[in-house]
């Protein structure tokens, strides 16, 4: 098997919060959500004659382990009504094909801790959204919203 193929690599996930950056580790999932929101414009006498272009929209939620103190930061931030910004970058290796992609001035809009049991650790997920997002590929191609 080549050594490109060993997927033993992940993604760091952290935010910078007045100036300091600080790791949301253990993280279980992160799913960024970017909506371009371009709509058809239709005519009785044919289709797609235009577009509408509506405001472009980043959203996302992750879940962590809520054990340490990453849920009860997170917590805080969301209570506080803090913004921040999220950064995603690969931490060993070069499996993932962005350098990496940066969501600013973030704000959590809802937190959601699961049941404890007797069995693993609860979690806790987090959802909001971004004011803006930088993507850098491996080939250096730079993309913007908005």
């Amino acid at each position: 098997m080549a050594d490109n193929l060993d997927w033993r690599t992940r993604l760091a996930v952290s935010y910078t919060e007045n100036g300091k950056t600080v790791d949301i580790t253990p993280i279980d999932s992160f799913s960024p959500s970017f909506s371009l929101a371009i709509e058809p414009i239709h005519s009785i006498e044919r289709t797609h004659v235009g577009a509408v272009f509506s405001p472009q929209s980043i959203t996302f939620s992750l879940t962590v382990k809520a054990i340490g103190d990453v849920a009860a930061r997170l917590t805080a931030l969301a209570m506080q009504g803090k913004r921040f910004d999220i950064t995603l970058q690969e931490k060993v290796g070069d499996d993932w094909s962005f350098e990496s992609v940066v969501l600013g001035d973030c704000m959590l809009t809802s937190a959601m801790p699961t049941s404890a049991s007797p069995t693993g650790a609860p979690t806790a997920t987090f959802s909001g959204f971004s004011m803006h997002a930088t993507t850098e590929s491996k080939d250096k191609v730079k993309g913007e919203i908005p």
